[in-house]
């Protein structure tokens, strides 16, 4: 874990916190001494997440909402309010994805990755926003290199993630004055999670991924965590509607290859 930064007295906010990356992110927040909540639609991963962080020496409590439904996003945040106080960082990072065809997509599977991706990112932050330290807040949704490399297989996520960039940007422009910062950062490749499992299943669609990436390699859990950490800290207190790929470089061509590679790959074709 890292240390190097302290979050003492400070809330911290995971939507999604309850596995893969998000948290990895609430794993470090909690080590750098910040009060963590999490919220997750799945109340078995949400006490297992609680358990895990107070078993680290956290402090931490946890939430069960579907990101889809404000009502139960907005009594999480006010329940969470009234534990913690002003929310001094929140991350907002649950997301749904398959590899699908455009032609293979059914609308309710399009709109599923939509509403839970970018309405849930609205709904977090909006919900949110009566709750958090003005000035002095730190929002970080977690996007992906889809919001801005089209991608086969991704036609929903690429519309969902580029929304969640905008959603953003904007609420950068609205909310600055207020002394409220907002970024995201955009996870490329990263080990051991339920997205790479699913986009590159078998060792030879692994080295297929990790050789499109500039630096050769997939990224950890524990890199997007610090790179939170940082946006989050006095040192990024001037750097607001951003949006930050940690890819290794995968958004510089690999991201828009890596599909057609891999459909060669289960197909026989070498």
């Amino acid at each position: 874990m890292t240390h190097s930064f302290d979050f003492s007295g400070q809330a911290v906010f995971v939507a999604g916190g309850t596995d893969g990356i998000n948290l990895g992110i609430a794993d470090a927040f909690a080590a750098a001494g910040a009060s963590v909540a999490v919220l997750s639609r799945n109340p078995d991963k949400v006490d297992a997440a609680v358990s895990r962080l107070l078993e680290n020496g956290g402090k931490a409590i946890g939430f069960a909402a579907d990101v889809r439904d404000y009502e139960a996003v907005a009594a999480a945040l006010a329940d969470a309010h009234m534990q913690v106080g002003d929310i001094d960082i929140l991350v907002s990072g649950a997301a749904g994805n398959f590899p699908a065809p455009a032609m293979g997509l059914s609308s309710n599977g399009f709109r599923t990755v939509i509403e839970i991706d970018l309405i849930g990112t609205f709904n977090v932050l909006r919900a949110a926003f009566e709750h958090l330290r003005k000035p002095g807040a730190s929002i970080i949704n977690i996007s992906a290199p889809q919001s801005s490399i089209p991608m086969e297989m991704q036609i929903h996520a690429c519309s969902a993630k580029a929304g969640v960039d905008m959603v953003t940007r904007v609420a950068a422009l609205e909310w600055g004055p207020l002394g409220v910062r907002v970024n995201a950062v955009l996870p490329g490749p990263i080990s051991g999670t339920e997205g790479m499992a699913r986009l590159a299943p078998t060792p030879d669609a692994e080295h297929v991924v990790a050789r499109s990436i500039p630096l050769g390699r997939y990224g950890t859990k524990q890199e997007i965590a610090d790179c939170c950490l940082w946006l989050a800290s006095p040192m990024a207190s001037y750097v607001s509607g951003a949006t930050i790929p940690v890819d290794g470089g995968w958004a510089l061509g690999g991201a828009s290859a890596v599909y057609p590679d891999l459909r060669r790959l289960f197909s026989g074709q070498h």
